[in-house]
């Protein structure tokens, strides 16, 4: 595997829990999008890029500033997978939005897109996460369906490894 980093944005600590599960079944550095930079973005030829969702289907706050370390950096040739946390029984019509504004952010970087999931077997009235039928990466309801959040995670690590 390329060199591999899992940058999260947590602020009650589930984004960053999930983050330190998939950093370890990927054997890669996990890291805080607080401490993202040019130069780390620039060392790894894989991101993998996790967000918890807040108010209206936004990011979660330290993304603003990691957003526009991404946006600076050459993201061209790189491998780019997306997971964000989110709440679809109370936030339904705005199921892990935060997933789809970090898409939305970057999409036109030049990076290659790995580990969309099919919206089968979730349970929500709208996301920004979906495009072309599909979330544009791994969603996960660590609230409400906790009992399905390592089966969703390996099922997508299996996915995108091949990827990395």
């Amino acid at each position: 595997m390329k060199k591999t980093v899992v940058v999260y944005g947590s602020s009650t600590g589930t984004c960053e829990a999930i983050a330190e599960k998939i950093g370890a079944k990927l054997g890669a550095e996990v890291l805080n999008v607080q401490d993202l930079t040019a130069d780390i973005v620039a060392a790894n030829e894989n991101l993998i890029l996790g967000t918890s969702t807040w108010g209206a289907g936004e990011l979660q706050d330290d993304w603003y500033d990691g957003l526009k370390v991404l946006q600076s950096a050459d993201l061209k040739g790189k491998v780019i997978a997306l997971f964000g946390c989110g709440d679809c029984e109370s936030y339904g019509d705005t199921f892990v939005g935060g997933i789809g504004e970090l898409y939305d952010g970057i999409k036109d970087s030049g990076a290659r897109f790995v580990g969309s999931v099919s919206t089968d077997g979730y349970t929500f009235d709208d996301s920004a996460a979906v495009v072309d039928g599909q979330f544009v990466g791994l969603p996960l309801d660590d609230v409400n369906e906790d009992n399905m959040t390592d089966g969703r995670i390996d099922a997508w690590i299996a996915q995108i490894s091949p990827n990395l």
